[in-house]
């Protein structure tokens, strides 16, 4: 199966070899050496990093946008996700529903609302998020000591979910631990359920989480907050 079809039937799907070790290691010093504003669990917002602009619109990893979201995808969100000894967490079985928007407009199926880093951000229908895409490249070994993803597959496909829904599906399916060697891609639909253990392990695992949209315009009259090169600045499309 093609990484659309794993995709369309499952929610998720890795390719291994997506980018070399040194590939890996120049973004890896590129962060350090001109390091975003972060916490000790990551760092958000940093399509605005100039290295993390170009990573996002690379031709390995853009191809893979497109071959399931089409010609037109293209990046909007980036994340680092840094779990380590010292910065350890859990992550209870949920989705993906919040997206951030240029405004705020009451629209019929979106809600509640919130304000992050002055960001507005909504609760989006799953109309919406069926034209979401995000590439979780492993900038370490993800391996089953260390905390990987575990999704339930095929949850993708009903829809937005009560926090209830979840726990109960989650009782019963499943769970597939997503290992993934550095260089390696997961790709994932925001709505297949997913969760995360803490580390058992030394071993970091860092994770830049990359979304990628169909268009800027998610639902009219409502537009994505797309992040800009520009520092702690955002490009409204």
């Amino acid at each position: 199966m093609s990484l659309r079809d794993d995709i369309a039937a499952h929610g998720f799907a890795i390719d291994p070899h997506i980018l070399a070790v040194t590939d890996v290691a120049q973004i890896l010093a590129a962060l350090t050496n001109s390091p975003p504003r972060r916490s000790r669990a990551g760092a958000r917002h940093i399509l605005s990093h100039p290295s993390i602009a170009a990573l996002a619109a690379d031709a390995r990893l853009l191809s893979l946008a497109q071959e399931v979201l089409g010609a037109n995808a293209f990046p909007f969100r980036a994340t680092l996700f840094d779990k380590s000894s010292t910065a350890n967490w859990l992550v209870a079985w949920h989705q993906d529903t919040a997206l951030p928007l240029r405004e705020r407009r009451e629209t019929p199926g979106w809600g509640p609302w919130s304000v992050k880093d002055g960001v507005h951000y909504a609760r989006a229908p799953a109309g919406a998020l069926e034209q979401v895409l995000a590439l979780r490249l492993h900038l370490d070994d993800s391996t089953l000591a260390n905390g990987p993803l575990r999704v339930l597959p095929g949850t993708h496909t009903l829809g937005v979910l009560s926090d209830e829904a979840v726990h109960r599906i989650a009782s019963t399916a499943t769970a597939v631990d997503c290992a993934v060697g550095a260089g390696g891609i997961l790709a994932m639909r925001p709505l297949v359920i997913h969760a995360s253990s803490k580390s058992q392990s030394a071993a970091p695992r860092r994770v830049l989480h990359i979304e990628y949209a169909v268009s800027a315009l998610i639902a009219a009259p409502l537009a994505l907050a797309v992040e800009s090169p520009a520092p702690n600045q955002f490009r409204y499309a």
